[in-house]
């Protein structure tokens, strides 16, 4: 009685956000077994594009990474929160909008299962062009940094069509 209340968009959503983190469990697994192998050597080399596994204890792009445990953890537990926060607003949410916050919520659940794991997120994608280096990242960190350029051009268009 309860599966059948759900609907099809429930299901939908749901494999949308298990697609998403799988995707990033399973590159992420793939990379961190290759550094094993490798024994920490770059992983892959080209002119714009390097694979090298790094652990990133901080936020995104590495921001605030610190060595005392209890910042860590109350980061982490305020990381908690918010995609509490996102997953209440994909509840109340509807078309392009819950997209684009499902595709935050599932690489947000990526990352914050790594954190929890390994108390670090590995990211080992890294664009570059000759020496400028753009920051290190992962899958889910594309999944969210996508959902939040969504957000953005949907709030942006929605803010014309007010004027």
């Amino acid at each position: 009685m309860i599966i059948k209340n759900l609907g099809r968009n429930f299901f939908i959503n749901l494999f949308l956000v298990l697609l998403i983190f799988l995707l990033d469990r399973v590159s992420k697994i793939y990379i961190i077994n290759l550094d094993k192998e490798l024994i920490g050597s770059e992983i892959y080399s080209s002119k714009y594009l390097n694979i090298n596994l790094i652990w990133n204890e901080g936020i995104a792009f590495g921001l605030l990474s610190f060595d005392q445990e209890i910042l860590y953890n109350s980061l982490t537990i305020l990381i908690i929160l918010i995609i509490c926060l996102i997953f209440v607003m994909i509840l109340k949410s509807s078309g392009l909008s819950k997209f684009a916050l499902i595709m935050i919520f599932g690489g947000a659940l990526g990352n914050v299962f790594d954190r929890i794991l390994y108390k670090a997120v590995p990211d080992f994608i890294d664009f570059h062009v000759g020496n400028f280096h753009w920051f290190i990242f992962n899958i889910a960190d594309i999944f969210i940094t996508l959902g939040v350029f969504f957000m953005i051009l949907i709030e942006l268009s929605f803010y014309k069509q007010k004027i």
